[in-house]
């Protein structure tokens, strides 16, 4: 995976971001595509990637997204990139075109974008869901509280808000957020969370333990029990997501086919 990576001059989220899966998704082989370029415009006190100047946006990039997965085999494909905030439209045509490269050499993949907040810029929103991906992912990453420390450059209800807009722009584009565990949440926080989420119309979840990936990154305030996840999970379903991912190793980007096609199975019964 890392030489076919290096072949199509691609990068990924799995690398950049020091995901603990990345070897058993690597060897399936599964990968999320980080588009943007690695230098990230903010910086948030559990990511790992890099903090500094970006450089501007490769018109080339699309086309080696999508010769990549058309080179790998893949049928499900997620892209994802770095917050963006020195581009106006926060890096959403770049996410149009990568869309439209995908489904113009791989037309039977489908296709997954894992996006920034675009700093609520609606038409930036518009621009990515005009596209016409399959899911449309954004997540939450912690509850409200916890913003200041993890997410200081970023708005709680921003987020809410660019979910809640997704679903009323494309009614047919399921959507999907994650947030980890972990971090000093509470219970009754965590729950709010979720029915924030919900109430935005929200339908797919993934909930993971924090894991800090580096010393200059906060610290895990707790490591949280496999049964909570699993009730957290269960919890889930019960309040209407169509599906939840909910373990200690559990990543927005990982296995996330499964979401997609255990839920479409569904809707053919």
């Amino acid at each position: 995976m890392k030489s076919l990576l290096k072949q199509y001059g691609v990068k990924t989220v799995c690398e950049e971001a020091r995901c603990p899966n990345k070897s058993e998704c690597f060897s399936q082989p599964s990968a999320a595509f980080m588009i943007l370029g690695s230098s990230c415009t903010r910086n948030c006190g559990f990511c790992s990637v890099e903090h500094s100047v970006p450089v501007l946006p490769d018109p080339e990039e699309p086309g080696r997204i999508a010769a990549a997965v058309q080179g790998m085999g893949l049928h499900y494909a997620v892209i994802t990139s770095v917050t963006r905030d020195d581009l106006d439209d926060g890096g959403a045509s770049q996410f149009a075109l990568t869309i439209a490269a995908l489904k113009s050499l791989c037309p039977d993949v489908r296709i997954e974008v894992l996006i920034p907040d675009f700093r609520g810029n609606a038409d930036a929103l518009k621009c990515v869901i005009d596209a016409g991906p399959d899911v449309l992912n954004h997540n939450i990453e912690t509850v409200s509280r916890l913003y200041s420390n993890v997410r200081p450059q970023a708005v709680y209800s921003r987020s809410i808000g660019l979910l809640n807009a997704a679903r009323h722009m494309a009614p047919d584009i399921r959507t999907k957020s994650g947030f980890m565990l972990g971090l000093g949440e509470t219970q009754d926080e965590v729950m709010e969370l979720m029915s924030d989420l919900r109430a935005a119309g929200c339908s797919l979840l993934t909930i993971g333990q924090y894991m800090r990936p580096a010393k200059k990154n906060i610290p895990v305030v707790e490591y949280i029990k496999p049964e909570v996840f699993e009730a957290y999970g269960e919890l889930a379903l019960e309040m209407g997501f169509e599906y939840a991912a909910s373990g200690p190793m559990v990543r927005s980007s990982m296995n996330a086919h499964e979401a997609f096609y255990n839920v479409r199975n569904r809707d053919l019964v």
